[in-house]
């Protein structure tokens, strides 16, 4: 499996732990449907192997994720198009990285943002660099956030700080996501993936039928069940792909000025 080629991302297994990079570092590793398409294979495929027993997520270059790739998704790609051609249900990417019984841990090495940082509240863990920056953009672009923000978000921070985040769309530092209890620990940027790789080993180093039993275990008595807010999260992203709103967001982001919304 790792002998795999991918256009978008880096897969390396080593003693039970696989290392999944996502490798767009020109565009801050903004995803496109391709990326998404590798994301979600990859971790179906990790689960499969029986070698693997803990996963590290992180990005190459500066950034962890900055979210969509605005150009090919939401401009060329039609956003709202592509999700009424399919049926609603939860982001099949989200789904993969949900739904793996391996530890996963989030070593997020720079900006985070909109799916980015959903993307990275969908793992057991964040380690973030010092140079990591975290942001609930979705309300920027006139969109709402996937399962990450609307499920896991709340559930780490609580209610009201995700409300802020959400509603306001403002970017936190490192510090203060930690003062949050949105990262586990805040490291020194040369420091990021052996601290990562520190925690891998010492969950890999248990027994792995256990450990998948445990997560499972967290997962039913902490996070419930997302597709119910999965389903709706596409059914709104193709109602709210279709304004006004959304393209002002878009625009004023590609031509880089402050957006003027007017609620269509």
């Amino acid at each position: 499996m790792s002998g795999k080629k991918y256009e978008c991302m880096i897969l390396e297994v080593a003693d039970h732990i696989a290392t999944v990079t996502l490798n767009r570092p020109e565009i801050m590793n903004a995803l496109n449907w391709q990326a998404y398409a590798e994301l979600e294979s990859i971790f179906l495929d990790l689960q499969k192997d029986p070698e693997v027993r803990c996963i590290i997520l992180t990005g190459a270059g500066r950034a962890f994720c900055s979210g969509d790739d605005v150009k090919e998704i939401m401009v060329q790609g039609g956003g709202g198009g592509r999700l009424r051609e399919i049926r609603p249900s939860t982001t099949p990417a989200a789904r993969a990285i949900l739904d793996c019984d391996r530890p996963v841990i989030a070593a997020v090495n720079g900006a985070a943002v909109g799916w980015g940082m959903d993307m990275s509240l969908m793992a057991d863990f964040r380690i973030a660099s010092d140079k990591a920056k975290f942001g609930e953009l979705f309300v920027k672009r006139g969109l709402v956030a996937d399962v990450g923000g609307m499920v896991r978000l709340p559930k780490i921070v609580g209610p009201q700080r995700a409300a802020e985040l959400l509603f306001t769309g403002d970017v936190i530092t490192a510090d203060y996501a930690k003062e949050l209890g949105l990262v586990m620990s805040v490291v020194p940027h040369e420091e990021l993936m052996s601290e990562a790789m520190n925690l891998a080993r010492r969950i890999a180093a248990n027994p792995p039928l256990a450990v998948r039993y445990l997560k499972d275990g967290l997962r039913r008595s902490y996070h419930g069940d997302y597709e119910e807010i999965g389903n709706w999260v596409s059914q709104t992203l193709g109602v709210l792909f279709q304004t006004e709103d959304h393209k002002e967001g878009v625009a004023s982001f590609l031509e880089k000025r402050e957006p003027v919304f007017k609620g269509k």
